[in-house]
């Protein structure tokens, strides 16, 4: 059992930084004698003088000084978690799993996460980075609390929330951008196609055009854009995660004898949408928010 309490540490706290136990006792609305039994009590249960009265003021000794910074760190570890406990027993959630497919646009999802936790501090977020029917697989196997994905598991409903465009791109000095004409399909499959594998364990599935012999297989869409960067091949990518690399001319979109650029819809689909907290509907919410209407 422990000799002192957490009261008792606040009184001693409170008259060091008010400069007495009469200003404690104003600033803490408590009388003065409660200051008084409180600190006493808890000098005479450490076994040590923490404060002496010199005139009206009381003054730290050696001892009081060491001891009263190491109270300061309890008492905020204190504060923080009744701060916990209050969120919790108000229903914000104590943590969330999202799964989010990595076409999404990133600048988006970053400023909504960015204003979740300025108002939700104490709900942690765990952040599942997928690829294809990755994000599919974590809800149906109930690891992720709702999923921002172009795949929505059957039995779920999918709110349309965005539609990404994929491009092919290429590196300035890529073979692709130089033939003269626009690129066809035998041209791409003379050339390394870089690709991103499904993030699924159970239930692979490939998506989109994989005519090429010469391959990378990559598992993050940042990887494949640095791969393409280095000239070491080509790839339809979101448009959302290029914008960088567009705007300095370090990739360019393919010119293509046949329309290959390719929109797809991005669905937000809950686990349960019934049990959604206050902390998972303002997440959304801001999400919602910051992204463009859809037409």
């Amino acid at each position: 059992m422990a000799k002192v309490t957490l009261e008792q540490w606040r009184m001693f706290q409170a008259v060091v930084e008010h400069g007495g136990f009469s200003q404690a006792a104003q600033a803490v609305h408590k009388s003065q004698s409660s200051i008084n039994h409180a600190v006493h009590k808890l000098q005479e249960s450490l076994g040590v003088d923490l404060l002496e009265v010199r005139g009206r003021k009381a003054e730290l000794t050696d001892a009081g000084r060491i001891l009263l910074s190491r109270a300061g760190g309890l008492l905020n570890e204190a504060e923080a978690l009744e701060a916990v406990a209050s969120s919790l027993a108000g229903g914000e959630e104590a943590l969330l799993t999202l799964a989010v497919d990595v076409i999404f646009d990133y600048d988006s999802l970053f400023n909504a996460i960015e204003q979740f936790a300025g108002r939700f501090p104490h709900t942690r977020l765990e952040l599942r980075e997928t690829v294809l029917s990755g994000a599919e697989e974590l809800l149906l196997q109930q690891q992720a609390d709702f999923i921002l994905s172009a795949r929505v598991p059957q039995g779920f409903v999918g709110e349309p929330v965005a539609r990404v465009r994929f491009i092919p791109v290429a590196h300035p000095d890529h073979a692709l951008h130089h033939l003269g004409r626009p690129v066809a399909r035998k041209d791409l499959k003379a050339c390394r196609q870089i690709v991103l594998r499904d993030s699924a364990i159970r239930n692979r599935q490939d998506s989109g055009w994989l005519g090429s012999d010469q391959r990378i297989t990559v598992s993050n869409v940042q990887t494949s854009i640095e791969l393409i960067e280095r000239g070491l091949g080509f790839a339809w990518l979101p448009e959302t995660r290029l914008r960088e690399s567009l705007l300095a001319d370090r990739l360019l979109p393919l010119i293509m004898e046949e329309p290959w650029a390719r929109e797809v819809t991005v669905y937000l689909v809950y686990a349960d949408s019934d049990k959604t907290g206050p902390a998972a509907s303002f997440l959304i919410d801001a999400l919602r928010t910051g992204l463009a209407p859809l037409d």
